[in-house]
């Protein structure tokens, strides 16, 4: 059992940045996938980013490449996304995920292919 707990949510102008921060806790964490989707209002859950079990391997989706990174930290259990040059349509409930099955060489850039899940952190960016 894995559970994340996000952070690093909040209120910013467009331009500015916000890192958030994912913590997990179980032993296995540095083996799993991680990823992160965000859900705004009256819209579906969207991938964002991902990140494989060594940090080697990222995928973003296109309107985060070159603004966002995602990186992990195995020995603090922890997986970061920083966010630069925010705009207002990135406002939205940030979730991280872990994913416990390996799918092969592949990105894991669907919800089912994670089965793990925090409760979100709120990302607000004001124009």
């Amino acid at each position: 059992q894995v559970q994340l707990v996000e952070s690093g949510g909040g209120l910013v102008q467009a331009g500015g940045s916000l890192r958030l921060s994912c913590a997990a806790s179980g032993r296995t964490y540095s083996s799993y996938a991680m990823g992160w989707f965000r859900q705004a209002p009256g819209k579906e859950r969207e991938f964002v980013a991902t990140i494989s079990w060594s940090g080697v391997s990222t995928y973003y989706r296109d309107s985060a490449k070159g603004r966002f990174t995602i990186s992990r930290d195995n020995a603090k259990n922890t997986v970061y996304l920083q966010m630069n040059s925010l705009k207002p349509e990135d406002t939205a409930v940030y979730y991280c995920a872990a994913g416990a099955t390996y799918y092969g060489n592949t990105y894991y850039v669907t919800r089912d292919k994670y089965d793990y899940w925090g409760q979100g952190t709120q990302v607000t960016v004001s124009s």
